[in-house]
């Protein structure tokens, strides 16, 4: 049986009104409308977003493939979430030799990845390795006090202030959109706005 470790999203053990739960289902909802091709799925989980990608999209996606470092997670959700367009890897991203081993991609996502990593730059250069040409990467982090600060979540290494989120990926990209979500809502990010967003997503392009 999979265990909740607080931060562990499993729909079948969770309310539909969970916080939490929404959020995660909103960025898969956002994420459908990028999805093309062959799509990477990283630090995948329980596999429900794999799955809804796998589903949503499949008229215009080849495949899915959800990697994450647990092997009781990837068990579960070979058990839980099959679909036949999708595949669950284990792996570790920061691994040298992933990028040879996957291949490459039309689409990667990464949701709540990079703040339980105490370096990204591994992550970062990976994906960006992965992508093909002119293609997308997805990836989503909570705001908080800034790099290499406590966060206050076990599980975090640090949680990035909304000007290092941005110059992470503008100095990565030559195209990145910026968003902000808070709960189910996702609106294009405005760095001088007075409103509370906790939580922050770049639409990268090589």
């Amino acid at each position: 049986m999979l265990k909740d470790t607080g931060e562990r999203v499993i729909p079948e053990k969770m309310k539909i009104t969970n916080d939490l739960l929404i959020e995660h289902i909103a960025r898969y909802q956002f994420a459908c409308q990028y999805a093309t091709g062959r799509v990477l799925d990283i630090a995948c989980g329980a596999g429900y977003g794999s799955h809804m990608i796998a589903k949503k999209c499949k008229q215009k996606i080849e495949e899915v493939i959800g990697v994450d470092i647990d092997t009781k997670v990837i068990r579960y959700a070979r058990g839980t979430y099959y679909h036949p367009m999708t595949t669950y890897v284990e792996a570790d991203i920061n691994s040298l030799d992933l990028p040879g081993k996957m291949g490459s991609f039309d689409c990667i996502f990464s949701f709540e990845t990079i703040e339980h990593i105490k370096d990204e730059k591994p992550l970062l250069k990976h994906t960006k390795k992965m992508l093909k040409d002119d293609v997308i990467l997805i990836v989503s982090t909570p705001f908080g006090k800034g790099r290499g600060i406590p966060s206050g979540y076990p599980h975090h290494y640090h949680q990035f202030t909304m000007e290092e989120f941005k110059e992470m990926f503008e100095r990565e990209y030559n195209n990145v959109k910026f968003f902000f979500q808070h709960g189910a809502l996702i609106v294009p990010a405005d760095f001088d706005t007075k409103e509370y967003f906790p939580i922050g997503l770049a639409v990268c392009r090589k």
